[in-house]
């Protein structure tokens, strides 16, 4: 049977139409689903039973079963999700003076291989579907009893590898009968697909690109990203140049600092010189400890001089707050996990 939730709004429309009902009722359905957050179709109580048992016997509603929640000293909660496949993922709930976030995943596993993620070396199993990213937002509403505000694609997976499926679940996101959230709080994350960034350019959402950057020339990047052996920085760079001309919209770049790796003065001023000019911002990442990983945190000597030198050369830098990291629920702390784990 077919998840509900796979659906936007016109692509519902079309669905009860087939089904030999008026068109609005996919909006009495939509707002069950993602204003009322309903788990049955039972409990569509403006739909005729008839047309509850037609639901019940073409669709399901996809809901997940929480099945470990961990909560940070700083109040950041860390889910583990049953996606009802044998499969399980990770999605973050922090919380800012400017209301909640959610981190969501977007794959089960991860093809990139970054050196400095937990989700390097786990097999990659699936993509998620829309509807399955969608209901992450919607099982965290309904555990915490409050609305998410913001949403950063920054979980399990690379979202441009899913490309099509995140596309939709933006569009489910941002409906405005729907979960009504805006573009402008929703933020991707690439590691660097360059085909995929021109294609997002051209899509000219309100979303915020965030590129996962992390160093300044080809054999570090290399070395950390292997993604960058197919799309090497000056590629990606023309990329992002393409992004800002189209939308008019300034890029987040990530930057991990790595002691000894990628946090010195000198990988400062080459940063300097690649984004000059740039419309752009550049959040600075501690590089957080990963179990077998080769790279530690900066010291915070290093990332203060790191973030002073972007700062007092034109380019706009922050040191992005750590949260969660108590729990490994920080940035590249996920992993995916097996039910049996």
């Amino acid at each position: 049977m077919k998840n509900i939730k796979e659906y936007n709004l016109d692509e519902l429309q079309e669905e009860l139409v087939n089904l030999g009902e008026k068109k609005y009722r996919a909006e009495q359905i939509f707002k069950w689903l993602y204003v009322d957050k309903v788990k049955e179709f039972d409990e569509m109580t403006n739909l005729s039973i008839e047309l509850r048992e037609k639901l019940k016997k073409e669709y399901t509603i996809c809901n997940f079963k929480i099945l470990k929640k961990q909560e940070s000293s700083d109040g950041t909660k860390k889910y583990l999700f049953d996606v009802l496949d044998g499969n399980a993922i990770e999605s973050v709930l922090m919380e800012y003076h400017h209301g909640k976030t959610i981190c969501v995943s977007s794959q089960i596993g991860c093809k990139m291989g970054c050196k400095f993620c937990a989700s390097t070396g786990i097999k990659f199993i699936r993509s998620l579907t829309c509807g399955e990213i969608v209901e992450q937002i919607l099982a965290v509403e309904q555990d915490i009893g409050d609305k998410i505000s913001n949403i950063v694609f920054m979980g399990i997976g690379e979202p441009f590898d899913n490309y099509e499926n995140v596309m939709k679940a933006i569009k489910i996101i941002n409906n405005q009968k729907g979960l009504n959230i805006g573009a402008r709080h929703i933020s991707i994350s690439t590691s660097g697909l360059v085909p995929m960034i021109y294609k997002f350019a051209d899509e000219e959402l309100q979303c915020t690109l965030s590129i996962s950057l992390h160093a300044t020339n080809d054999e570090k990047r290399s070395n950390m990203m292997p993604i960058n052996n197919k799309y090497n920085i000056k590629e990606l760079m023309e990329a992002c140049k393409y992004y800002i001309s189209k939308t008019n919209k300034r890029i987040s770049f990530e930057y991990a600092l790595a002691k000894d790796n990628n946090d010195n003065l000198e990988d400062a001023k080459e940063l300097v010189k690649l984004l000059k000019g740039m419309l752009c911002h550049v959040n600075l990442i501690p590089i957080n400890k990963i179990e077998n990983g080769k790279y530690t945190k900066s010291t915070n000597e290093n990332i203060i001089k790191f973030r002073d030198y972007l700062n007092n050369n034109g380019i706009v830098a922050t040191i992005r707050r750590e949260l969660g990291s108590d729990i490994d629920a920080a940035c590249g702390q996920l992993r995916r996990k097996n039910l049996k784990e």
